[in-house]
C-alpha cells in the first residue's frame, strides 16, 4: 500500500505517507512551556513519517486558548528542543504549526487584553472555553496597520525560533477560524483599507505572511494549512469557491513545501450556498504544491485518496491521538483504541500519554 511506502516532502525523506496532524491538547504550562509529558507524547507517535506540532502561539498577544504552548522566548524554545530531539531519534520529521488565534480568545486568559481581529466583530452563537469555564466571546480590538505589521514580524520571529528549536520546518496555520482565516473571510473582515473589501485585499495578509516566512527560513521548510469549507469560529464566505480559487492561484506563484487542506468537520453543517463537492478534489486540484489531505481518514479512505493521485500525504488527527502506533495497527489491520473526547483538552497524562500500544501478539 502507498500509505506504508517511503515518501518525500521536497528533498526530505519520510518513512511513510502518514502525517500526524496538528491537534490542540492544552498540556503546556501557564507560561506556555511544554514539559516532559509533551516530549513523551510526540515521541510515542514518531512512527508517522511527519508530525505537525499542535498550534504554537507566535507571541504573547496571539494567545487564544488557555494552556497552549508558545515559541516566543528562550525557555519555550529550549523546551521544544527536547521534543524535536526525541522525535528525530525515531527518524521522523516534525514541523511547528505557527498559530495566531485572533478573535478566538478571551481577556481572562490574556492578562486583561482583548483578543484582536481584522475588525471589531465578535463571534456569536457559541462560547469560548477559558480557564474560568465557558464565556461569551468579546468584541475584539481591530488591528491597526502598525499592529498588523507587528503580527507579520511575530510570524517571522516564530519561524526563526522554530528553526532554533530543531523543527524541520513550519506550517502556517491559516485555517479553522483563526487570524489569517479571519482576514480572508467575508463576515469577520469588514475593513475598507488594503486588507479588506475585495477578495484580493482580504487575501493579502495570508500572502504577505507566506512570503515573509519563505524569505526567512527557505521555501523548502514552509507549508500552509487551509480549511475552505470549515465554518469553525463563525467564519462565513459568500462564495468560498471564488475566494479560495483566487487564494490558491496566488499561492501557486510562491515556492513552498506543501499545502494541507482540511475538509469540513463532520460535526459542522454545510453552510447555505456552499458546494457539496469534495474539498480535496475541488481545491486540491488547483494547487501546484505537494498536497496533504486532512480530516477523518481511515486506512482505506486514506489509501484511496493517495491512489487518486492528487494528495501525496494523508494526515490523521484523533486516530493518531488515540493510537500512538497507528501505522503498525493499520499494517496489521489491528483494532484501534477509541479517542476519549473528554480528555482532548484537559491537562494531565490521562488521554494523553496513556493510550496503549498494540500488544506483541497482535
Amino acid at each position: 500500500m502507498m500509505l506504508f511506502a517511503e515518501s518525500k516532502l521536497g528533498a526530505q525523506k519520510l518513512k511513510n505517507h502518514m502525517v500526524m496532524s496538528a491537534m490542540t491538547r492544552c498540556r503546556a504550562g501557564i507560561d506556555g512551556i511544554v514539559g516532559d509529558m509533551t516530549v513523551e507524547y510526540y515521541a510515542q507517535r514518531a512512527s508517522a513519517g511527519l508530525i505537525m506540532s499542535e498550534g504554537i502561539n507566535i507571541s504573547s498577544t496571539s494567545l487564544g486558548t488557555h494552556l497552549t504552548p508558545g515559541i516566543f522566548n528562550k525557555a519555550q524554545i529550549d523546551a521544544w528542543k527536547k521534543v524535536t530531539s526525541a522525535v528525530h531519534q525515531h527518524g521522523t520529521l516534525i514541523y511547528a504549526e505557527l498559530w495566531h488565534a485572533g478573535r478566538v480568545g478571551h481577556s481572562v486568559d490574556r492578562n486583561g487584553m482583548l483578543p484582536v481581529a481584522p475588525s471589531a466583530i465578535a463571534i456569536r452563537g457559541t462560547q469560548h472555553h477559558t480557564s474560568l469555564g465557558k464565556m461569551d466571546f468579546e468584541i475584539p480590538h481591530a488591528l491597526t496597520d502598525e499592529e498588523i505589521d507587528q503580527t507579520i514580524q511575530d510570524y517571522r520571529q516564530a519561524a526563526i525560533n522554530a528553526m532554533e528549536a530543531g523543527f524541520d520546518g513550519i506550517e502556517f496555520h491559516a485555517a479553522n477560524g483563526y487570524l489569517p482565516h479571519q482576514f480572508l473571510s467575508d463576515n469577520a473582515n469588514q475593513r475598507s483599507d488594503r486588507y479588506g473589501g475585495s477578495t484580493e485585499n482580504k487575501s493579502r495578509y495570508i500572502l504577505e505572511v507566506m512570503q515573509v516566512l519563505i524569505n526567512t527560513i527557505g521555501s523548502e521548510r514552509v507549508g500552509i494549512k487551509l480549511s475552505p469549507l470549515h465554518p469553525y469560529a463563525g467564519i462565513v464566505f459568500q462564495n468560498p469557491v471564488a475566494t479560495f480559487t483566487y487564494l490558491i492561484n496566488e499561492l501557486n506563484k510562491l515556492d513552498f513545501a506543501f499545502l494541507e487542506i482540511m475538509k469540513r468537520g463532520q460535526g459542522f453543517p454545510l453552510l447555505e450556498g456552499y458546494p457539496e463537492n469534495d474539498e480535496i478534489e475541488l481545491f486540491g486540484s488547483l494547487s501546484k504544491n505537494t498536497l496533504i489531505a486532512n480530516s477523518a481518514y481511515t486506512k482505506q479512505s486514506g489509501e484511496s485518496e493517495l491512489q487518486k493521485g492528487l494528495a501525496k500525504l494523508i494526515s490523521y488527527g484523533s486516530s493518531f491521538l488515540a493510537n500512538p502506533d497507528l501505522p503498525a495497527r493499520f499494517e496489521k489491520d489491528a483494532a484501534l483504541n477509541k479517542p476519549d473526547v473528554k480528555t482532548f483538552f484537559l491537562g494531565g497524562s490521562k488521554g494523553y500519554i496513556d493510550y496503549p500500544f498494540m500488544s506483541s501478539g497482535n
